[in-house]
């Protein structure tokens, strides 16, 4: 990106810094909106990235920027060892873990603070990586990739679910709607953070998204590189490996 694209354009503070803030204001209400916003339609995005991951039988998985923890528990339908959810925000982690002791998985899935650009965890570490909508919160996004490759184990895999914008027409300018003028409304309606998503469509828009989001994948550490547009390209699917 050739511009950083932060929450909260006045504020001194970076970019992580201020992605965090905003994760802990909406946190209560992140779940319910998302649901309102996508009508739904995430929970089969994730569904697909479920089903890409179970081809790797692993058996160590971490979820990047897990929020709530809505893929980690898709993930125990896999019967992995263990699912380790990483996130900034304590607010988002503090819901996640609940609806986790409430689905009685504590003992498989393990829900840490922590950054996603200096992880707390050794080389070669895990089976399979996954973002779902995280990748372009990252403060240094190539710094993000080359952290996700150094914990990677070299036959593990790493699944991106993230943001894109349609290029055929008229979903194109519908998304362009939906993104500008919608999304900011509903959120300003229903967060107590106004700013929130606003931000989050701004920076969906302004992501780089299928070959050039490969690109970046690729002069990071990653090669076998491929994208899947889904749900006429308001998101994309990315698989790479070492």
């Amino acid at each position: 990106m050739s511009e950083i694209i932060k929450p909260y354009k006045n504020s001194s503070v970076g970019k992580k810094e201020q992605v965090t803030q905003m994760f802990d204001a909406i946190s209560g209400n992140y779940d319910g909106l998302n649901r309102v916003i996508s009508l739904g339609i995430d929970i089969k995005w994730r569904k697909k990235v479920v089903e890409i991951v179970s081809r790797n039988n692993p058996k160590e998985i971490l979820d990047i920027a897990t929020g709530t923890g809505d893929l980690a528990l898709m993930m125990a339908t896999l019967n992995p060892d263990k699912i380790t959810g990483l996130d900034i925000s304590v607010g988002m982690l503090d819901v996640g873990k609940q609806k986790i002791n409430k689905a009685n998985l504590s003992d498989k899935i393990e829900m840490i603070e922590g950054d996603s650009e200096e992880m707390p965890f050794e080389n070669n570490t895990f089976d399979a990586i996954t973002v779902s909508f995280g990748v372009r919160n990252f403060a240094n996004l190539d710094k993000g990739i080359r952290e996700i490759a150094r914990v990677l184990k070299p036959t593990g895999v790493l699944v991106i679910l993230e943001t894109s914008n349609p290029t055929k027409f008229p979903f194109k300018q519908g998304y362009k709607i939906f993104t500008n003028v919608f999304l900011p409304i509903v959120g300003k309606l229903f967060s107590k953070d106004k700013v929130a998503y606003s931000y989050l469509s701004e920076s969906a828009n302004s992501f780089p998204f299928g070959e050039a989001f490969n690109n970046i994948l690729r002069k990071n550490g990653f090669n076998d590189v491929t994208h899947l547009p889904v749900t006429f390209g308001v998101a994309t699917i990315y698989t790479a490996r070492k």
